[in-house]
């Protein structure tokens, strides 16, 4: 990453432009083209530097409900197992940990009882247990780069 990635970065934390040029709103504090912002975010993305880019929902605001959750999956069956997991339109987000409890995801549904229902499944169809971790508060964590 250079100065420039890193400005980007930290510029589009913070929000980004609704209207009819987003991509040019956002570029002109930074000096670039609309052209170069979207060039830069896909070369962020292709390498690995941002992993996803858009939009983050508060699911609760809209009356969802959202989990965090881990399970203690044996390695030859991980990739397997993760298949399963990311099939389900309710996992947002699936990481793999160096821990005991090695898989961690994220599931998001309109209800609580969606949510329960999903981590119900994916302990029904993976054979293993799903530790259910409910959000107690949460806390906002911006990363900033030096330019």
């Amino acid at each position: 990453m250079d100065a420039i990635d890193r400005a980007i970065i930290n510029a589009l934390q913070d929000g980004f432009p609704i209207g009819p040029r987003p991509f040019a709103e956002a570029a002109a504090p930074l000096e670039l083209s609309e052209e170069e912002l979207i060039d830069r975010l896909a070369a962020l993305r292709d390498h690995g530097v941002l992993t996803r880019f858009g939009p983050l929902f508060n699911v609760e605001e809209f009356g969802g409900h959202m989990t965090l959750a881990a399970m203690a999956v044996p390695e030859d069956v991980f990739d397997g197992v993760a298949s399963l997991v990311n099939a389900f339109p309710e996992v947002a987000h699936n990481y793999a940990r160096d821990h005991q409890l090695n898989m961690w995801f994220v599931v998001a549904a309109e209800s609580r009882a969606r949510v329960e229902g999903v981590l119900t499944e994916i302990q029904e169809c993976t054979g293993l247990v799903v530790h259910n971790m409910p959000k107690i508060r949460e806390f906002r964590v911006h990363l900033r780069f030096e330019a």
